[in-house]
C-alpha cells in the first residue's frame, strides 16, 4: 500500500494551494470513426457544392473556348485551346440593342448607380437604427413597424406608383431617379440590421456618454460608429449585391438604352435574336456581370458573418 501511495504521489502535479491534479492520459489520440451521421452530412454538402459549382465550371470553360470547339458538343471538356477573345468581345464589341460597345457602357452606368445608392442607404439606415434603438421617441415603435411592413411589400406592387412619382418629379428615366428608388427600397432591411446591432451595445456606455454631456451626433460619430464596422460591412454587401444584380428597376425606370445598367445590357446580349448565337460570349458576359459582388464577398466574408451574428444577438 505504501508503494502504491508513493507511485500516485509521483504521478501527480502539485498545485499552488497544495492540491494535486492527476496527469492526463498518454499515448496516441484515438481516431474518430466516420459515423453514419457524418457520412450523411458530408455527402449532402458535397452534392450541394457540386450542384452550384458545376454550372460555374461550365460557364468558365465555355467562355474560354472558340465557337468551333463549342459546336463539338462536349460542354464539360476543358478547352483544347484557351482564348480570351469572347471576354474581349463581351466587354467591347457585343451588341446590346442599337449599341455595339459591349458591357463597358453598362458597367459605367452600374457604378454610377451603385456608389451613391450604397452610401446614402447605409448612412441613412445607420442613423435610423441608432435613433430607434437608443433615442426612444413618441411613435418610434409605430415608425419601425411601418418600415418593417415596407420590407415585405412585393416590388411589383410599387412599380407603377413610383413611375408616377418619378414622372411628376421630373426624374423618370434618369440615373438619379433610380438611385432614389434603390435607397428607398433598401431602407427597411438595413434599418432593422442596424437597430438590432446597436441594441446589443451595452446601455451603460450610452448613459455614460449622456452624463458627460454628449449629444445625439457626438455619441453617434465618436462612440457608436467606430464600433459598427461589422454591421456596416453587412449592409454594404447586401446593398451592393441587390443593386448590382437588379434588373427589374433598371429596365422599368430607365428609358434610354444609353443609361441601362449592366444587367439590362446582359439580358439584351443573351436574348438577342439576330446573328449567330455565340455561347462563349454570353458566358463571358455573364461572368463579367457577376464579378463585382463575387469579389466583394471574398474580400469581406469574415466581417459579413461576424456582423450577421452580432446583429442577431439582441433586438
Amino acid at each position: 500500500m505504501a508503494n502504491i501511495g508513493m507511485l500516485n504521489a509521483a504521478n501527480a502535479v502539485t498545485m499552488p494551494l497544495g492540491r494535486t491534479l492527476p496527469e492526463g492520459p498518454r499515448g496516441k489520440k484515438p481516431r474518430k470513426r466516420l459515423s453514419r451521421g457524418n457520412i450523411i452530412v458530408y455527402g449532402t454538402l458535397f452534392v450541394v457544392a457540386l450542384y452550384y459549382a458545376l454550372p460555374l465550371y461550365v460557364m468558365i470553360v465555355t467562355s474560354l473556348k472558340g465557337m468551333p470547339e463549342i459546336r463539338m458538343g462536349n460542354i464539360f471538356a476543358p478547352p483544347l485551346e484557351i482564348t480570351f477573345e469572347p471576354w474581349v468581345k463581351a466587354w467591347k464589341e457585343a451588341c446590346t440593342g442599337i449599341n455595339c460597345d459591349g458591357l463597358s457602357r453598362g458597367f459605367s452606368n452600374s457604378v454610377r448607380i451603385l456608389i451613391p445608392s450604397v452610401i446614402l442607404s447605409v448612412a441613412i439606415a445607420s442613423v435610423n437604427g441608432y435613433a430607434l434603438s437608443m433615442w426612444k421617441f413618441r411613435g418610434s415603435e409605430v415608425f419601425f413597424t411601418i418600415l418593417m411592413i415596407g420590407a415585405f411589400i412585393p416590388y411589383q406592387v410599387m412599380l407603377y406608383p413610383i413611375v408616377i412619382l418619378l414622372r411628376e418629379a421630373g426624374l423618370y428615366g434618369s440615373l438619379t431617379g433610380l438611385v432614389l428608388v434603390h435607397v428607398a427600397f433598401g431602407m427597411p432591411i438595413n434599418t432593422l440590421l442596424f437597430r438590432n446591432y446597436f441594441a446589443s451595445i451595452p446601455e451603460e456606455l450610452f448613459k455614460a456618454a449622456r452624463v458627460d454631456g454628449a449629444g445625439f451626433w457626438a455619441i453617434f460619430f465618436k462612440i457608436i460608429l467606430p464600433m459598427s464596422l461589422p454591421i456596416c460591412v453587412v449592409a454594404f454587401i447586401i446593398q451592393v449585391t441587390g443593386i448590382w444584380n437588379d434588373f427589374l428597376f433598371g429596365v422599368t425606370y430607365i428609358s434610354s438604352p444609353d443609361r441601362y445598367p449592366m444587367t439590362v445590357q446582359l439580358n439584351n446580349i443573351v436574348n438577342s435574336v439576330q446573328g449567330v448565337k455565340e455561347y462563349n460570349v454570353n458566358m463571358a458576359a455573364t461572368l463579367l456581370t457577376g464579378l463585382v459582388p463575387l469579389v466583394i464577398y471574398f474580400a469581406s466574408g469574415k466581417l459579413f458573418v461576424r456582423g450577421i451574428a452580432a446583429g442577431a444577438v439582441k433586438g
